[in-house]
């Protein structure tokens, strides 16, 4: 076997095949996650269950994330990270097959908490995992392939998962994400590399507490603005579908369709990611953000003009697509390199509270104003969380500026 990458390599060749085995699982994980979104009104039918109760399927499982990510990246801190993703992986594949052959909506929801299980700790581990095998100039390139996956399962995953449930039944497709994400766990027991993802400490290096770390400030920062601009979003994406079928008007089977649209967008999003995270991380994740809210809002005022509904759809996929691979990068710069794994960890807990907090605040408003309501709630939020990136980039490069900050970390590049 070969020896472990090193996280201070400068000279590897690039690690392809790892990164795309990361990209390929990610796909797995992500579509196992939003599927509900896209045959939301199949399941609710089926179970005799309202949508919001439907949408509680995200929040359930964001939550179980929330609670167990961290901790569970904890206890797991010493283990290989590569059999770790192995192990998890299985865990993926039972949560599919349990939740395709539920007989009813509460077997559906443990289901949903052991993919939540799985779906933490795979997280913690995924969102350093770059940092592990690349230099510190290549990690938003690394992030952005293993994001790909991700947008990929906006492209593939979800859309033809739900032309799967539409066509043949919405079980069908939670059996093929177990089979896929099989096949894929075979393929990375072979071919994902073994990482080093303890340093050591220096000779006469004092080995302070975690929690005294000096890139702890912001990686708070970041995770107050994932936990705004995701729960802003998925207020409304969680239930996109009747929004489409209802406000729009289009017909049940055509929501597939939108969907391919937007993931297809947001893998231009990815692409720009790539290009810009590690040139202009500042700028381009605040233009993103607000990409989204500008687009949102133009959905909401202009929802029975199908040329403005598409052209804003695709114009949110592409300004959404690239922030998470923005910020992990954001995250990976900022983050110390003993912390990137609770930085990671955390980072997903606040990912996860977001989905699962908008899916939810969402299914509040959907049943106290109505559907209408929810790009406005979507974009007041994501406002918000703009707003603080702003500021709390202020405050940290002024932070920086005092010597308060390890060199390396922040300031980022400018703008």
């Amino acid at each position: 076997m070969a020896a472990p990458a090193s996280t201070h390599a400068t000279k590897q060749t690039f690690p392809w095949v790892g990164l795309i085995t990361l990209s390929l699982l990610v796909f797995t994980a992500v579509t196992s996650e939003f599927l509900p979104t896209g045959l939301l009104p199949d399941i609710a039918e089926e179970f005799g269950v309202s949508d919001s109760q439907v949408g509680l399927l995200i929040t359930v499982f964001a939550g179980t994330v929330v609670l167990t990510a961290a901790p569970l990246a904890t206890l797991t801190r010493r283990y290989s990270r590569k059999w770790l993703i192995v192990v998890v992986a299985f865990a993926f594949i039972l949560a599919n097959v349990l939740a395709a052959i539920a007989p009813t909506y509460e077997v559906l929801v443990v289901a949903r908490v052991l993919g939540g299980l799985a779906h933490g700790l795979f997280w913690a581990v995924v969102g350093a995992y770059s940092g592990h095998l690349v230099p510190r100039a290549q990690v938003g390139r690394a992030v952005a392939i293993i994001s790909g996956g991700g947008t990929a399962a906006f492209v593939l995953g979800v859309p033809v998962g739900t032309a799967i449930g539409h066509l043949v039944g919405w079980r069908l497709a939670f059996m093929v994400i177990a089979i896929v994400t099989l096949l894929l766990t075979i393929v990375a027991m072979w071919l994902l590399p073994a990482v080093q993802h303890i340093t050591p400490p220096a000779t006469g290096e004092i080995h302070l507490p975690l929690r005294k770390d000096k890139s702890i400030p912001g990686i708070v920062l970041l995770c107050l603005v994932i936990l705004l601009v995701m729960t802003g979003h998925n207020i409304f994406y969680t239930y996109i579908a009747p929004f489409l079928i209802g406000p729009v008007g289009l017909d049940g089977g055509a929501v597939a369709g939108v969907l391919f649209l937007y993931g297809g967008a947001g893998a231009i999003g990815v692409l720009l990611a790539g290009i810009l995270a590690d040139r202009y991380p500042r700028l381009a994740l605040a233009l993103s953000i607000f990409g989204v809210a500008l687009s949102v809002l133009v959905i909401g005022l202009f929802p029975s003009n199908l040329f403005v509904v598409f052209t804003a759809i695709v114009a949110w996929s592409i300004a959404f697509g690239g922030v998470p691979a923005m910020i992990q990068t954001r995250m990976l710069h900022t983050a110390s390199a003993r912390m990137r794994d609770v930085a990671s960890a955390y980072q997903t807990t606040a990912f996860n509270i977001g989905i699962g907090g908008g899916a939810l605040l969402g299914g509040f408003a959907l049943n106290a104003w109505g559907i209408r309501v929810l790009p406005f709630l979507d974009v007041i939020i994501v406002l918000a969380g703009l707003v603080l990136l702003v500021i709390g980039d202020r405050w940290l490069h002024a932070r920086a500026r005092r010597g308060s900050v390890p060199t390396g970390q922040v300031p980022l590049p400018a703008p």
